[in-house]
């Protein structure tokens, strides 16, 4: 292993950036040219076909058999022209990553000829297997056959040689064995109720569209230093490695000059993806050495979900052509900064408005005000749910760390929004009707909040849910997850706390309230009901822990624990009465949840004992020997105080090496014996707490010794590439 280690600094060390090239100095030249966008459909679709299509990506009608006939020949013919070959139904499987299957356009036919076919039911609709996804009880064994269903409002793309035509992935019996399908209901919820609050205030509000803007944070290692790290290669993170003396204390890298072969590589990732319709317009270094993040313009959430799974894909292919790989990772080293996906959340309507975006008058204002306390109030009843969308094995390592925010949901909002919510609570009565003097104070003081926002630009990076000027920002997201698990529940939530809003008002407004008056009240309400889950101060302090706790607020830190939220009565009754998911499917994916933490954790575990009984403790000891032979050489020659004071740091060094090695083995062993006894248990939680409390417990010990190895072993002999060399090396 030394070897593979001095061999892959060596080829580090050769490594020169690759050329790239820019199809043109206008990306608006090149931009979306492999997408079977709305250009590319009016050119190659009838005008029949083409006002389907559309008609199917605003208003969600259904395509006929006709015209999806139309419609794949028309997309073949797009497709050939890009030198495409091969379809297939591009979908997100419960395994958080996409699947593909990839099928010839050609069918032979009479005389040994062939000729290249591909029909609206070839588009519309395949059956893959889904034997080997997750299913979580759904199916059973000899129950193979899934389907995948074509998703107009999410284009086709060609990548490579293949036509992608992104799918929803459903069970043989109907249910949802994907990530698509619950966001698109979660969304269409989210639509109508957010319409029919709007109708409050705007009567020509037909449509409103949930916006999301990711921000993609990941590390680059060489891939010849990957390579001779296998528990890189097996968990994505170093289960071992000593802190370097320079980390990121100095905080010279974020924003920093970008190295030269990241910036080559960025270049080629940003081409391949501006050439796929993503708008990719950001890039800088981040706050840990080697971490870089790339973030998109805002667009609607169902397409900008499937761009940032087409993004992860296209940079780790890509990162093998610069001799690099890339770290999605939530925490692939200890000590410094690991890595998130904020999503930065809003709403936009067909008129053009940003429904989380203060306006001019104090009708626009109090709309504003009204999905922006609707959104506080959401996230106060669900905050267990919303912890759940982004508890995974990966993330468990990041969420309260010192970059990362806390496992307590909060919300910060602002020194500013927080005195004006504060404000309107005080003015407004809980029961009776304001005078109009008090009415219009304060429609004046609401029509003043453009102005106090101007400045309003502090963002509290401790914060998992943060406002910021004209959004939320979800920051707790980890690097890996899909972003339709988060944006599932938060649009979901949205749509159930929007409906319950319009309740209140119109049971007011029954009752001979003004409306006005009645929404101010409704709000006010909810601000007092939602107030303890607002948090200004710094999540990362211990201060904060106790206070969330006297508050009352959950502050579950571990996975098994957290997704328990997903099968509550609350979230069962919201999920099935906005027909987003049955109990069924709930159940499936918790139970899914479960298993693929058991299985990360199994895989951590595993690793850790291979690298240390077949490399870490046999280098240790033959070093060890080596000090044994030179200190029975000195006793040869010394003898008396003078061996002594010879050969004393070696003597300290041999037992030392010796009491690290005898806690490694002890705690390797007895952490394969709870990890038999876990694998024997057969209720997936109770598994995936075992795995969680008695076999993860014996992680840090064993790392904490193989650490201090690492400093005491001579450096030729040290096996594993060390985090000088992964985080520092260009």
């Amino acid at each position: 292993m030394a070897f593979h280690r001095f061999k892959a600094l060596e080829a580090v060390l050769t490594r020169t950036p690759v050329n790239v090239t820019l199809p043109s100095n206008k990306v608006s030249e090149f931009f979306g040219e492999n997408v079977f966008g709305i250009d590319a459909m009016r050119e190659y679709l009838s005008e029949e076909a083409f006002s389907s299509v559309m008609a199917a990506m605003q208003q969600g009608t259904q395509i006929d058999r006709k015209m999806a006939d139309q419609v794949a020949s028309s997309m073949k013919a797009w497709a050939n022209s890009k030198g495409a070959t091969h379809y297939t139904h591009w979908f997100q499987p419960l395994t958080g990553t996409t699947a593909e299957k990839h099928d010839a356009f050609f069918e032979p036919t009479e005389g040994g000829r062939a000729i290249e076919r591909f029909g609206g039911g070839q588009l519309v609709q395949q059956e893959p297997d889904a034997s080997s996804f997750p299913n979580g009880g759904i199916r059973n064994t000899f129950e193979a056959r899934g389907y995948t269903a074509w998703d107009p409002t999410s284009p086709a793309f060609v990548m490579g040689k293949t036509l992608c035509i992104p799918t929803i992935f459903v069970a043989y019996t109907g249910e949802a064995l994907d990530f698509k399908t619950p966001l698109l209901k979660a969304l269409h919820s989210l639509d109508k109720a957010a319409v029919d609050v709007c109708q409050y205030f705007d009567k020509n509000v037909t449509k409103v569209t949930s916006t999301l803007g990711w921000e993609q944070e990941y590390f680059l290692v060489d891939e010849a230093l990957y390579n001779a790290r296998p528990d890189l290669a097996m968990t994505g993170r170093t289960l071992f490695g000593h802190t370097p003396a320079k980390g990121q204390q100095l905080e010279d890298h974020y924003f920093g000059s970008i190295p030269d072969r990241a910036t080559s590589f960025m270049r080629d990732f940003e081409i391949e993806s501006l050439k796929l319709g993503i708008p990719i317009k950001t890039r800088h270094n981040e706050v840990a050495p080697n971490q870089f993040e790339c973030a998109p313009v805002f667009e609607e959430c169902n397409l900008a979900v499937d761009h940032n799974q087409l993004l992860m894909d296209v940079m780790e292919k890509v990162a093998r052509r610069h001799n690099f790989r890339v770290l999605l990772h939530e925490k692939p080293f200890a000590g410094v900064n690991g890595s998130g996906k904020h999503n930065n959340w809003s709403m936009s309507t067909n008129t053009g408005k940003n429904l989380l975006s203060p306006g001019k008058t104090p009708k626009t204002n109090l709309q504003f005000l009204t999905f922006f306390i609707n959104t506080v109030k959401a996230v106060h009843d669900n905050a267990d749910l919303l912890r759940a969308s982004i508890a995974t094995a990966n993330n468990d390592h990041r969420l309260g760390a010192n970059e990362a925010p806390p496992a307590i949901m909060s919300v910060f909002l602002g020194t500013q929004l927080s005195n004006v919510l504060d404000e309107l609570e005080a003015k407004v009565k809980s029961s009776g009707k304001m005078s109009p003097d008090e009415k219009t104070a304060l429609k004046l003081g609401v029509g003043k909040i453009p102005d106090i926002l101007l400045d309003n630009t502090d963002r509290n990076r401790t914060s998992p849910f943060a406002f910021t000027g004209n959004k939320f920002e979800f920051r707790a997201v980890g690097s890996s997850q899909n972003c339709a698990g988060p944006m599932t529940v938060l649009n979901a939530i949205m749509a159930d706390q929007l409906i319950k809003f319009k309740q209140d008002v119109d049971g007011l407004t029954s009752k001979n309230v003004d409306k006005d008056e009645a929404i101010f009240q409704v709000l006010r309400k909810y601000i007092v009901e939602s107030k303890k889950i607002r948090f200004e101060g710094n999540g990362y302090g211990e201060e904060w822990v106790k206070e969330a706790a006297k508050r009352g607020l959950s502050n579950i830190k571990t996975t098994p624990l957290a997704l328990g939220a997903f099968v509550s009565k609350q979230t069962m009754d919201l999920f099935r009465r906005n027909n987003i998911m049955t109990d069924r499917e709930q159940h499936a994916r918790y139970d899914i949840y479960l298993e693929t933490y058991t299985k990360k954790i199994q895989i951590e575990s595993r690793v850790m004992g291979d690298l240390v009984l077949n490399h870490i403790i046999p280098t240790a000891i033959k070093y060890q020997s080596s000090l044994v032979e030179n200190v029975r050489g000195l006793k040869e020659i010394l003898s008396g105080a003078d061996f002594k004071k010879a050969a004393n740091i070696q003597l300290e060094m041999i037992t030392a090496i010796s009491d690290h090695i005898n806690v490694i083995k002890t705690k390797v062993d007895q952490m394969t014996e709870a990890r038999k006894k876990a694998n024997a248990l057969t209720d997936v939680k109770k598994q995936s707490v075992d795995y969680c409390e008695k076999v993860k417990a014996y992680f840090d010990d064993i790392r904490y010794n193989v650490d201090k190895l690492e400093l005491l072993v001579d450096d030729e002999s040290w096996p594993l590439p060390k985090y000088r060399e992964l985080l520092f090396t260009k």
